[in-house]
This record gives structure tokens, C-alpha cells and sequence, in this order.
């Protein structure tokens, strides 16, 4: 009977915390679109506001549902990312707090261990948010493989598998070899030479459109399993810098709560317990204040992130760059966090809205999780 009262508990939580997150992601989903939208297609010229991105995807993609593209893949990654940051999260804090009389954890604690569940988060969530991007990107552009070249379709079998329904073009690819055959007389610096010219072996000069590379078949017959993890860098620093700011916050509002709940009590009490349990409004909102102030200590990187992973590099450019020891630019935090120095003035951008998407969706996946879970368990 008790393994039954036990089984039955987890799966009332587990299906509470299924139900929070879901809600949470789709309420919240277009105000991800419109962040992500701003980030890569803003210039350091030009400012795409959130007006105009709601309207090219209105536009593009034939009514608003085009804000939700993407979103069966945030939802997964979600799913794990969450189970994952939280499980972490609270195995690494059970150790903390063993032997106490209490289930109290420090704050510095609580950074620590939010670090640690951040960085395990983006290992498992990268793959389905760069899949997601791709996806809302895709609805927002109207350029499609065929409009780039419209020249005779001569591709070699390798270009032809790599790069399918690309249309080569013949003078660049004739370029090419000429700039390969003079490489010994007219070219010293071979390294510097291969890197000015990176595209020329798609035979159109330019990257591939993300519209043709969004599909997770062709990203991995084009770019390799590799690409999936691209921007990893970036995305353990944000979201362990997210995971945390988001427990170290949310830790410090739990305990001055409880401090202040605990004012005017009689007799002064000994230990939490004696306090008793927060409202879950109270809970909800704190969550919700710490996912907004998590969202602007991190939105550089996740900016960052977001804008490495919408280029388009084939497996072959990427060995080439290994073979000629291509140095990324930038300067050691740069290189370290996976910033590019040309997004310098762009990392920014869309802080508001992700601040907002994050503090709504931490308050209504707390508040639904306890909002189900007494449902469930009442009924």
C-alpha cells in the first residue's frame, strides 16, 4: 500500500510539472519568437522593433500562427532542460543540506549549485533549441534556395548530397580553381588565402539560406552532428549564469519571507517547520521576480547563442578550419563565452521581451505546478 501511495504521489508530481511547463512555454512561445527574431535580424545599422518582426511573420508565414513555429521542439527541449536543471539542483542542494536540522541552503549554496544544473541544462536542451531557431527564422524569411542562383544546374554528386536543390554558379566555381592553380605563384599565404574565399566550394559565393537548412536531416547531413551543439559555449555560460542568478534570487526572497512571516509570532519560532509553508502566490511570485532578473544577467550570451546558431557552415569548412588552425576573432572573454566580436553592439537587444517571457513563464510554471498538484491531490 505504500509503494502504491508512493508511486501514485510521483506520478501526481511528475504530471503536475509536465502540464506547469507546457502551459508555461505555450502562453509565453510568441514572445520567444519576436526575441529571437530581433536578435538575428537586427544590425549594428539597423533596429528591427517588435512591431516589424510580429508583421513579416504575419506576412511570411500567412497569419500569426507563424509565432508558434518551432514550438514542439522548445517544448521537448524544455521538458528535459527543466527536469534536468531542477533534478541537478536539488541532488546537489540535498548534500548541502544533509545533517541539518533544517532543509535550509545558503545562498552562496544555492549559486553553486544552480552553476552546475545550468551548465548539465544546455548539454541536453541545445540540440532542440537550435532546431527551434532555425524553425522560427525559416517563417520569417521569404528567400528560398531557388531564388539565389538561377544558373544551370551542374553541381558535382558531393555538392549535389550535401546541398540538395542548390543551383551552383559555374563563374565562381571557375574562380575558385583559378585561385587554386595560381596558389604557388601569385599566392604566398595559402591559409589567408582559403579563408577569404570560404563559400566558393558551394558554387554561389555566399552561405546557404537557413530556409533550405533547418530541417534536423539536412543540418546533420550538411553540417554534421557537430552542429548541433553549435554555440555550446555560450549556452552553458548563459544558462548557468540563468540557473544561478534564477536559485540564488529565488533563495533570498524564500528566506526573507519566511523571516518576515515569522515577525510577531509567539513564541518566536525555532526552526522553519514551525513557521509553516508559504502561499503558493507568494512562492509563484518570487519565481516569477527571479526568472526576470535571471533573463538580464544572462541576455548577452543567450543573444550570443542565438545568432551562432543561424549560420549555415558545411562539415568541410568546418575541417578546413581546423586543418589551417583558424583562430576565432575576438578577445579571450569573447572567445572563452563564444561571443562574436562583431555582435558587440547587438548583445542586447531583445532584453526586455525575454525578461518578460521569463518572469511570466517562471510564474506560471510554479504557480500551475502548485495549482495542479493540490487539484490532483484533492480530488
Amino acid at each position: 500500500m505504500d509503494e502504491f501511495f508512493k508511486n501514485r504521489m510521483f506520478a501526481t508530481h511528475a504530471v503536475a510539472a509536465a502540464a506547469s511547463v507546457t502551459f508555461g512555454t505555450a502562453l509565453t512561445y510568441p514572445l520567444d519568437t519576436i526575441k529571437t527574431l530581433m536578435q538575428v535580424g537586427s544590425g549594428s545599422t539597423k533596429q528591427l522593433t517588435p512591431t516589424q518582426a510580429v508583421e513579416r511573420v504575419r506576412a511570411l508565414s500567412g497569419g500569426f500562427g507563424g509565432l508558434y513555429s518551432g514550438f514542439g521542439w522548445l517544448m521537448l527541449g524544455r521538458t528535459f532542460g527543466l527536469g534536468a536543471r531542477f533534478g541537478f539542483y536539488e541532488i546537489l542542494t540535498a548534500f548541502c543540506k544533509d545533517g541539518r536540522e533544517d532543509n535550509y541552503v545558503y545562498v552562496s549554496e544555492a549559486l553553486l549549485a544552480g552553476l552546475a544544473a545550468g551548465a548539465a541544462e544546455s548539454l541536453i536542451s541545445s540540440p532542440f533549441e537550435l532546431l527551434k531557431l532555425r524553425s522560427q527564422v525559416g517563417t520569417a524569411s521569404r528567400v528560398s534556395s531557388s531564388a539565389y542562383i538561377r544558373a544551370e544546374r551542374a553541381a558535382s554528386p558531393v555538392i549535389e548530397r550535401l546541398l540538395r536543390g542548390y543551383n551552383p554558379d559555374k563563374g565562381v566555381l571557375s574562380e575558385y580553381v583559378g585561385l587554386l592553380s595560381t596558389l604557388t605563384t601569385r599566392h604566398p599565404n595559402m591559409a589567408a588565402a582559403l579563408q577569404e574565399y570560404p563559400w566558393m566550394m558551394t558554387g554561389s559565393g555566399r552561405p546557404p539560406s537557413i530556409c533550405d537548412v533547418k530541417r534536423s536531416s539536412d543540418i546533420i547531413s550538411l553540417e554534421g552532428w557537430s552542429a548541433l551543439w553549435r554555440g555550446l559555449r555560450s549556452g552553458i555560460v548563459r544558462d548557468s549564469f540563468y540557473a544561478g542568478i534564477f536559485f540564488t534570487s529565488w533563495q533570498f526572497m524564500h528566506r526573507a519571507m519566511l523571516d518576515w512571516k515569522a515577525v510577531g509570532m509567539d513564541p518566536k519560532p525555532s526552526s522553519d517547520e514551525e513557521i509553516g509553508p508559504l502561499s503558493p502566490l507568494a512562492v509563484s511570485l518570487s519565481a516569477g521576480f527571479s526568472g526576470m532578473i535571471a533573463a538580464a544577467g544572462s541576455h548577452c550570451f543567450d543573444t550570443a547563442k542565438s545568432r551562432s546558431q543561424c549560420i549555415v557552415l558545411p562539415k568541410y569548412i568546418t575541417m578546413e578550419r581546423k586543418l589551417l588552425r583558424w583562430n576565432t576573432p575576438g578577445s579571450r572573454f569573447e572567445r572563452a563565452t563564444g561571443i562574436h566580436p562583431s555582435d558587440r553592439n547587438l548583445l542586447f537587444r531583445g532584453i526586455w521581451i525575454r525578461m518578460a517571457r521569463s518572469g511570466i513563464a517562471s510564474f506560471m510554471i510554479v504557480g500551475g505546478y502548485f495549482f495542479t498538484v493540490d487539484h490532483l491531490i484533492t480530488s
